[in-house]
């Protein structure tokens, strides 16, 4: 009996789930590409985006991570990805993140200088699609956004 109550207690506590994708409103504040340097003697391009998220939500979201995955546009597949926490607290509802930057581990490597290789005809423009979860509930995309073509400095 006591396992009931115990079990009756915890689904209450957990209510009802918040949908991610409408309240969670991301605000973008920059998308392109940086300089990650030199690789084999190549200079290697990755795209990024950052951004803040705001609950809109009666809820306060516990724990709450990105799961950011880049890709080529025209390609449905996974280029690359990045996973963050965007707030180990929690976010109370009407909270907004501090300003959080998702970058890609994948990208494009060539000899020319960086402004030539965004200008480049093989250069392929690039997207993110943006999925959000808080505790334990399951991944919810929240958007797919196009990472602009141009350099950011990092």
């Amino acid at each position: 009996m006591a396992c009931l109550v115990w079990m009756g207690l915890a689904a209450s506590a957990c209510g009802r789930a918040v949908d991610l994708s409408q309240n969670l409103q991301l605000q973008t504040i920059s998308s392109g590409w940086i300089d990650a340097g030199v690789v084999h003697g190549k200079t290697k391009l990755v795209p990024t985006i950052s951004f803040t998220l705001k609950n809109r939500s009666d809820r306060t979201l516990s724990m709450l991570q990105i799961n950011a995955l880049f890709g080529r546009v025209g390609d449905e597949g996974e280029w690359g990805s990045t996973f963050t926490t965007a707030n180990a607290k929690g976010l109370a509802p009407g909270e907004s993140t501090g300003p959080l930057t998702v970058i890609s581990p994948v990208g494009y490597t060539g000899v020319d200088s960086r402004a030539a290789m965004l200008g480049h005809t093989q250069f392929v423009d690039a997207r993110v699609d943006l999925f959000a979860r808080y505790g334990s509930t399951q991944w919810t995309r929240i958007g797919r956004y196009p990472i602009l073509r141009e350099l950011l400095a990092r």
